[in-house]
């Protein structure tokens, strides 16, 4: 097998949680934004005891959220500044942000006070500042890199699946993203920066390369059949699963258009495929494909990831909480965990069958 085994142990899912309500607040930046609200009301339903402070540039807005959500309360921050604009005795137990940092003043705000930090919206080519700077400290802080599709609800089940085959060659992965799914202001400029900033990474036949026009150009195939156009992306999965997996070739095509929950006249849903090919336990060359369905869209899903990671970092799923150092989501969270956790939060799985060449 060499699918990298992730360092903490499988946390059971009644895990005691009577710790969360001892622990300084989570400082949840963006927190009052579309994905962020969600983010807080997913950590409330995995913690109900669990204090959160609800941070953005509108206090009012931050307010709103924090009543909704409950047993939170509400903050103005600035980013332009190193303190954050907050006061200076205020006191937390995490910061997790769900918008682009340009200044990394939450980072270093995280670093100075030694509290666990999770960035969620940068590409693979835009991590370096990121973790140059928590280079530099390296006792300081646990840092979660969750900029992955979704928080990784693309890469933790491909690695679930994954541990089935003896060996990985190739990975696929294919996310339909509905055009009524762009989220808030925040999210849309996460997608334009990532689809158009800079060339998209893949792993080609054991090569890193960069790739843009057509070059970047793909093709995916809906949950209904549908084939859509698609273009490469590099968030974080590529990487990621890269190291876990030994795989030669990997690849993340997104597309943006209308899901097949739309297409049969209902509300549009996200979707994820799957593509696995690799040698199964007796050694015989197998191609797997498993398709992932959200009937609420994106939102939930990331909103639950980023939960996932605030619960590992805090130590609050029945494990130790992890010693300082720079992670990804799948060095920390057991992917079958990952996996039943989306499941119970409305998460449909199929899969479509194996393919094998004797």
């Amino acid at each position: 097998m060499n699918i990298a085994t992730v360092s903490s142990a499988t946390p059971a899912p009644s895990a005691a949680v009577s710790d969360a309500a001892a622990l300084a607040p989570v400082l949840i930046v963006g927190g009052s934004g579309v994905v962020g609200a969600q983010g807080a009301q997913a950590l409330r339903r995995l913690h109900p005891q669990l204090p959160l402070a609800i941070a953005g540039r509108d206090r009012a807005r931050a307010e709103a959220v924090a009543a909704r959500v409950g047993g939170a309360s509400a903050l103005a921050v600035d980013l332009q500044r190193e303190d954050l604009g907050l006061p200076a005795d205020a006191r937390f137990s995490a910061v997790v942000v769900f918008v682009k940092d340009d200044t990394l003043n939450t980072l270093k705000y995280a670093l100075h006070r030694r509290l666990p930090y999770v960035s969620t919206s940068s590409g693979s080519f835009e991590i370096a500042p990121e973790v140059s700077l928590h280079l530099r400290h390296p006792g300081r802080s646990p840092m979660l890199l969750a900029s992955h599709w979704l928080a990784g609800a693309a890469t933790l089940p491909a690695l679930h699946f994954a541990a089935a085959l003896r060996r990985v060659e190739r990975i696929g992965l294919f996310a339909l993203l509905d055009e009524r799914d762009m989220g808030g202001p925040a999210a849309a400029a996460d997608y334009q920066r990532l689809t158009s900033a800079a060339a998209a990474q893949i792993l080609e036949r054991g090569r890193w390369r960069w790739v843009r026009g057509e070059q970047a150009a793909g093709a995916g195939v809906s949950v209904d059949g549908t084939p859509m156009p698609a273009q490469a992306y590099s968030p974080m999965d590529v990487v990621s699963l890269a190291a876990a997996t030994g795989a030669h070739s990997i690849r993340l095509d997104l597309a943006l258009g209308e899901t097949a929950s739309r297409r049969r006249g209902e509300a549009f849903s996200t979707e994820i495929a799957i593509e696995l090919e690799g040698e199964d336990a007796d050694g015989r060359r197998v191609r797997t494909r498993h398709e992932l369905v959200h009937p609420q869209g994106q939102a939930p899903l990331t909103a639950l990831g980023i939960a996932l990671g605030v619960e590992r970092l805090l130590g609050l799923d029945g494990a130790e909480a992890p010693a300082p150092g720079l992670y990804t989501p799948d060095l920390l969270i057991e992917p079958g965990y990952f996996l039943r956790r989306l499941q119970e939060a409305g998460l449909r799985v199929v899969e479509r069958g194996v393919s094998v060449e004797e």
